[in-house]
């Protein structure tokens, strides 16, 4: 009896802890949201919190209007969705082979990648490397140069070394080629470790912007993070608004802009992340323990 009453309040104990650390993680978010949708005198006025005061949507207005923001989101999905297709693809070519113990080499191979998670050459002579391949200012910049993450490489691994060889020597009686046997067992059986890397590129490249700042200079070409980082940074949200033609007849508050703005970059990815989470703990789990 004690023992149950023990385990009740430690549970009441642990479920108000974790909400308590929710709240506190989402007060950022809702404080953000707060602001993009209250009046330019209760911004001022220093009144708006986690709840909106006098909602107003005309900073969301101005951003929909805002042609150079919608071309940006354009841009960042489609460079959002081929980054990952690419990396996925290039991830399992090198994770299948370097699963098997037999492959001649795999140890120094193996170890020159996990010296690149240490190691690297630096932004200088990465820049120097772009520039000498004639990809600056094209979409190859943003996508060639982190095609393949190691860590990312070693999970799925990990997670191939998992599947019993049975099923492949199983494939081989039949006939089945190597790249047969990948597509149609080894893929479908690692959608859940798929799915989680997948969120990981996918999550990195849309939050990524300091590949932008080197690499590109076409307006065209900006993502939805380096427009985010130009208006925080510069304080010039107006000005970045009418570039575009997008005219303002009201005044509004610079803060309500950008947290309008903060909005809009930070909704899309959301809404992909329900679709993969029923993966994300498999994948994660399945891909970083052996046995």
């Amino acid at each position: 009896m004690r023992d149950q009453q023990a385990s009740r309040s430690f549970d009441i104990v642990n479920t108000i802890a974790i909400l308590l650390f929710v709240l506190l993680c989402l007060a950022p978010f809702l404080h953000i949201i707060a602001i993009s949708l209250s009046s330019t005198r209760s911004i001022m006025s220093g009144e708006v919190s986690l709840i909106p005061v006098e909602i107003n949507w005309d900073a969301y207005k101005k951003v929909f209007s805002d042609a150079s923001m919608i071309r940006s989101l354009g841009f960042t999905v489609m460079l959002t969705v081929l980054f990952t297709i690419m990396c996925m693809i290039m991830t399992i070519a090198a994770a299948y082979p370097l699963a098997k113990t037999k492959l001649k080499g795999r140890k120094l191979v193996m170890f020159i990648i996990i010296i690149t998670m240490f190691f690297s050459g630096g932004l200088i002579p990465e820049y120097m490397l772009v520039r000498n391949l004639g990809l600056l200012d094209s979409i190859w910049a943003l996508m060639l140069p982190g095609l393949v993450s190691p860590f990312y490489l070693i999970i799925l691994i990990t997670f191939f070394q998992n599947i019993p060889d049975s099923l492949e020597e199983s494939a081989e009686i039949d006939g089945s080629s190597y790249l047969r046997t990948l597509v149609s067992i080894i893929v479908p059986l690692s959608l859940p470790v798929i799915a989680t890397l997948s969120l990981f590129y996918a999550v990195g490249r849309w939050n990524g912007f300091t590949d932008t700042l080197m690499y590109i200079t076409s307006p065209e070409m900006y993502p939805l993070q380096l427009k985010l980082y130009q208006l925080v940074q510069n304080n010039m949200v107006s000005e970045l608004l009418v570039m575009e033609g997008a005219n303002g007849q009201a005044k509004l508050q610079p803060e309500s802009l950008k947290a309008a703005s903060v909005i809009f970059a930070t909704v899309p990815i959301m809404i992909v992340y329900p679709w993969l989470q029923r993966y994300f703990v498999s994948g994660v789990m399945l891909g970083a323990v052996k046995g």
